[in-house]
């Protein structure tokens, strides 16, 4: 096996320069340096990861727990938080905890038992905040992202109030009084904002609380089946807002299934959204998250507290764009 003592002795240096090329702890003239990179090719050098951490107490790594792997919004975070990884020179370690508490749970002791230098997390619906002490107590440092809280974290996400606010006063101005807002599990803070937001501006709108429908179940299945009853109901509402791609395919599957037509029968805008929303017939509205932004923005969080660890926590927001389509549409004149 070859060692940094071979490596020095062909390339005629001492130990510690070789170690300064390998660590970059220190500067090295560029020609010694070229010699020992010339040496570390000839003998087929490997440094040993572990050990090079241990020395550096940091392993130029970083792990990433998403809640939901399956969301096209999480997958285009994933795919920021990796590019800013890149940049940096870090390793990206991605876990999926598929918005189970326990199995996030079980990410992060493996994450931090390999010892990465900090963690990305969104959380799970459900999951149990005092389960982070664990970042406190050991000063591993935590960024919280597009799931947002009160918790003493870095944190990165997108602004739900204006748009939900924006997407109801539009239907409300194309003269839909009973609107159907799809939220899901409102554990997760997200579409608790939303839902919070749907609900403050509905009287601002001029519409009448007691005439909406918001669905709040958790589950595909059940999300689906009070859509559905909500449809079948003597007072159908005459448009839909969907807070999650998810949450939109159920709601899609179940206009569909009732033989409705978008916009004539009842009018439809979503969250999030599909990759080529411009392609379905009619055209969705969407409210399209900057969520590649948010992948970066918390690599780039947790790089900057990785750098200062006493700073306060600070969180961001960024702000969405809603594409208006065709099937935001006025309601039909009777």
């Amino acid at each position: 096996m070859t060692t940094m003592v071979k490596v020095a002795k062909l390339a005629g240096v001492s130990i510690s320069t070789v170690s300064h090329v390998l660590n970059g702890t220190r500067p090295v003239n560029e020609d010694t340096r070229q010699r020992v990179l010339k040496a570390i090719k000839e003998t087929s050098y490997r440094q040993d990861a572990l050990a090079r951490a241990m020395r550096r107490s940091k392993t130029d790594s970083i792990g990433l727990i998403i809640s939901d792997g399956g969301e096209p919004a999480f997958a285009e975070m994933v795919r920021g938080v990796e590019q800013a990884a890149a940049r940096q020179g870090v390793t990206l370690l991605l876990a999926n905890s598929a918005e189970d508490p326990e199995r996030e749970s079980r990410a992060v002791r493996t994450l931090l038992e390999r010892r990465v230098d900090g963690l990305i997390l969104a959380r799970a619906a459900g999951s149990d905040p005092e389960e982070l002490a664990v970042f406190t107590q050991q000063g591993t440092p935590l960024v919280l992202m597009d799931r947002l809280s009160d918790l003493p974290f870095d944190q990165v996400g997108i602004e739900n109030h204006g748009p939900t606010s924006e997407l109801v006063k539009h239907f409300a101005s194309q003269g839909h009084r009973r609107l159907l807002l799809v939220a899901g599990d409102t554990r997760v803070s997200t579409l608790r904002e939303r839902q919070e937001a749907f609900m403050q501006t509905v009287p601002e709108a001029g519409l009448s609380p007691e005439e909406q429908v918001v669905v709040t179940s958790a589950g595909a299945a059940a999300v689906e089946s009070e859509i559905e009853a909500a449809l079948d109901g003597g007072a159908r509402p005459t448009a839909v807002i969907a807070c999650s791609t998810v949450l939109a395919a159920c709601a899609l599957r179940a206009i569909q299934g009732r033989g409705l037509a978008m916009p004539d029968d009842i009018a439809f805008a979503t969250f999030d959204g599909f990759a080529y929303s411009d392609l379905f017939e009619p055209r969705l509205t969407t409210v399209r998250q900057p969520a590649f932004d948010v992948g970066v923005t918390a690599a780039e969080l947790l790089a900057k507290r990785l750098e200062h660890k006493e700073t306060e926590p600070s969180t961001t927001r960024l702000m969405p764009v809603i594409e208006y389509r065709e099937s935001s549409g006025p309601l039909p004149a009777s």
